[in-house]
Formats: C-alpha cells, structure tokens, sequence
C-alpha cells in the first residue's frame, strides 16, 4: 500500500490511478490523517435481459384475465 499526501495526489493523480489499476492500494492523507484510499474497482455487474426479451420468454396465459381474477375471487385461496 502506497500513501501519498493530498497535495501529492493533485499532483499526480493520473500516475495514482494508474497503480490502482495495476492492483495496488493507494491511501491520500491530510494533515497526517488518512482520509481517502483507492482501491480496483469491482468488475461491473452482468447484464440483465431487456423487458422485451424476459416477456417473449414467458408463456402465455390460457385464459383471459377477468376470468383468471373471477375464479381466485370464488375460490378458498383469495
């Protein structure tokens, strides 16, 4: 881990990030006091389906809709 004091890390910012993304640890201090570390950020999260890709995957409904609602209304389950 590497520590460098604010005045330092303006200084050199593009050379900081650049260790950073070879997977080293940075820490910037003010006034002796660490405030700020950079670390790798984590790998971006996978990318979900579109809508319309998750509906077309879906089956489609037997029955109409009022008739669906009407049976769970007479039914013991609504």
């Amino acid at each position: 881990m590497h520590t460098f004091t604010l005045a330092q890390a303006k200084a050199q910012l593009s050379r900081l990030i650049d260790m950073v993304e070879a997977g080293e640890d940075v820490t910037i201090t003010k006034r002796g006091r660490a405030v700020v570390r950079l670390v790798p950020s984590s790998p971006p999260r996978q990318q979900l389906p579109s809508l319309a890709e998750f509906r077309a995957g879906l089956p489609e409904q037997a029955q109409p809709a009022g008739e669906f609602i009407r049976q769970l209304r007479e039914s013991d389950r609504y």
